[in-house]
């Protein structure tokens, strides 16, 4: 099929805000890939060519010839499967030629993050570090007193990426502000082994998603980008043990570290 000039600028356009959505949203590097390569070639394209970066993606579309080549920029909007589900089946259903370019572009232009109850989250996060340290052999008044750090560094963090401030700074406030709930744990003496509360009151600041995310990048060649989150992942693991060793020396308790 052969494109005008306008179609495949549309087509490229269309290609490049699908790459775009999966990369804000956390989507592995082959992942962006391919699933970019295959709704390009779906709208009628010869073949793709693409680039990935830590906060870019240029693509570029090949048809008769002809190359029309776009980059954009790919700001952090947070990890978010359900977006990026979203975009894997518009492009299946492109593969398939039930959507042509427009309706392409209008599916994606209409995507919308889905976002659990902050209340919600906010209340699993508490028991799920508190059933950490219970699982560790804590007791019941370690139980509580890590739910309550826990919910409480949840919405600290909710409340500071509400703001958009630094995500390293997030997590350094968050780590500092469950520690120190813990902290007065060890030093009233709630139940038998109060440190473990201080250990699994942090463990929703643990970076899984991006360090698993580098790993499979650099495995599968895409060196640059699988750097790039790992060092990211590092310096939240580090900010958070910042604000953990921070608290402890403001409150003077040096809990599960020592």
């Amino acid at each position: 099929m052969s494109l005008s000039k306008e179609a495949q600028t549309e087509l490229t356009r269309v290609a490049v805000f699908a790459g775009q959505i999966l990369h804000q949203h956390g989507a592995e590097s082959r992942l962006i890939e391919q699933t970019t390569q295959r709704i390009g070639l779906a709208l009628g394209a010869d073949n793709i060519e693409l680039s990935v970066s830590p906060d870019a993606i240029v693509i570029t579309s090949l048809s008769d010839g002809h190359c029309v080549t776009t980059t954009r920029r790919c700001f952090d909007r947070g990890i978010n499967m359900q977006m990026v589900c979203e975009v894997q089946r518009i492009c299946v259903m492109a593969e398939k030629q039930l959507l042509d370019v427009k309706d392409v572009k209008k599916r994606l232009k209409r995507l919308i993050p889905f976002k659990h109850n902050r209340w919600l989250v906010v209340l699993m996060i508490g028991f799920s570090c508190a059933s950490f340290s219970h699982f560790f052999g804590g007791d019941r008044a370690a139980y509580w007193v890590t739910f309550v750090a826990a919910a409480v560094a949840m919405i600290l963090r909710q409340e500071l990426a509400h703001r958009h401030h630094n995500p390293f700074v997030n997590f350094a406030a968050a780590a500092f502000a469950a520690t120190t709930i813990t902290s007065f744990g060890v030093i009233f003496e709630a139940g038998e082994n109060p440190q473990i509360a201080m250990a699994a009151s942090v463990l929703l600041l643990v970076p899984g998603f991006p360090l698993i995310n580098s790993v499979s990048d650099m495995l599968k060649g895409h060196i640059n980008m699988g750097i790039a989150r790992w060092v990211f992942a590092t310096l939240l693991a580090i900010s958070v043990s910042i604000g953990i060793v921070a608290s402890m020396t403001l409150v003077g308790v040096s809990g599960w570290t020592s």
